[in-house]
C-alpha cells in the first residue's frame, strides 16, 4: 500500500542511523515493513502501485476505453467507501440476473487497477464487484459523503476529455447500470384487422440531475435523439425511441446479457 517515495524515505531515515522504530513513527509504517525493505525484500506491484492520475491526466497504461465504461458504471450503481488506513474500496452493484454484466464489470475494474484484486460479492437479487485501493479516490474524484443526488457531480478535465474521446463506452456504462432495452408494442387496426407493432427503445432514469446532464450530453454528442419526463419519485427518465437512435445505440451498446 506504500509507493516507492515514500519506501526510499523510510530507507533513508534508517540510513541516517534512526532505528527502526524512529522511523515507524516518523513515517507511519509498521517496523516490520521497514525492516522487510531494510533487508532487501522487493515490494510486490501493490505495495509500489503510483497513483494513476498524474498530472492530471490518466496514466496511458491505464486503457482509457475501459476507464469511460467504469466511470459509467461507477455514476450510476457505484460507491466508494473508507477503510482502515485510508485504503478505499469500490463497489459496484450489479443486478444477479445479468452474468455477462457483471463479468464485463468485474473485467474493466482489473484494466483500471490491475495490481489490485477484484471480488465478487453476492446479495440477494444482486452482485457487488469490488476493489480496494488507496487510489480510488483519485480516479474518481466525484466521491464525497451522502447520495451522489444530494451533491454536486462534475467531471475532471481529464475525465471529460476521456468520455469526449470515449462517449459510447461511457454511455454504455451509465446504460449498463442505471438503464436498459426493452420493447414496446402497441396496436394500430388496419382494413378492419387489429395488428400488435412492436418496436425497442432505450431507457435511463436517474435521480441526479447532474448525472442525467452527463448522459444527454454524450448522447447529443453521438447524435442520439432523447426525450426527458420526470418521474413522481424525482428522478428523470430519458427515452430514446426514434428509429435510428435507436439503431445507434443497437450498435454500440445492445441489450444487457
Amino acid at each position: 500500500m506504500y509507493d516507492m517515495a515514500a519506501r526510499q524515505r523510510a530507507l533513508d531515515l534508517h540510513a541516517s542511523g534512526l532505528t527502526f522504530s524512529q522511523v515507524s513513527r516518523a513515517t507511519g509504517i509498521s517496523r516490520y515493513t521497514i525492516r522487510e525493505w531494510a533487508s532487501g525484500a522487493v515490494p510486490g506491484p501493490r505495495m509500489t502501485a503510483e497513483c494513476p492520475v498524474r498530472g492530471g491526466r490518466l496514466d496511458p497504461s491505464r486503457p482509457p476505453a475501459d476507464y469511460a465504461y467504469l466511470l459509467g458504471l461507477y455514476l450510476g450503481d457505484g460507491c466508494i467507501s473508507e477503510g482502515r488506513r485510508k485504503v478505499y474500496a469500490l463497489r459496484i452493484a450489479c443486478c444477479g440476473t445479468w452474468p455477462g454484466l457483471i463479468d464485463e464489470c468485474a473485467r474493466a475494474v482489473a484494466a483500471v487497477m490491475p495490481h489490485n484484486k477484484v471480488n465478487r460479492v453476492k446479495a440477494p437479487g444482486c452482485v457487488s464487484v469490488v476493489s480496494t485501493s488507496k487510489h480510488w479516490p483519485c480516479l474518481f474524484p466525484q466521491h464525497g459523503p451522502g447520495p451522489k443526488h444530494l451533491r454536486r457531480i462534475s467531471l475532471a478535465s481529464w475525465q471529460q476529455e476521456l468520455v469526449d474521446a470515449h462517449p459510447w463506452e461511457f454511455l454504455r456504462g451509465l446504460i449498463h447500470s442505471d438503464g436498459c432495452r426493452m420493447t414496446n408494442w402497441t396496436t394500430r387496426t388496419v382494413g378492419g384487422v387489429t395488428k400488435r407493432y412492436e418496436y425497442p427503445r432505450y431507457f435511463f432514469t436517474n435521480t441526479s440531475t447532474d448525472i442525467v446532464g452527463l448522459f444527454t450530453t454524450a448522447l447529443d454528442a453521438v447524435g442520439v435523439q432523447w426525450k426527458a419526463a420526470s418521474r413522481s419519485n424525482g428522478a428523470t427518465n430519458i427515452s430514446i425511441a426514434r428509429k435510428d437512435s435507436v439503431a445507434l445505440m443497437d450498435a454500440h451498446i445492445g441489450p444487457k446479457y
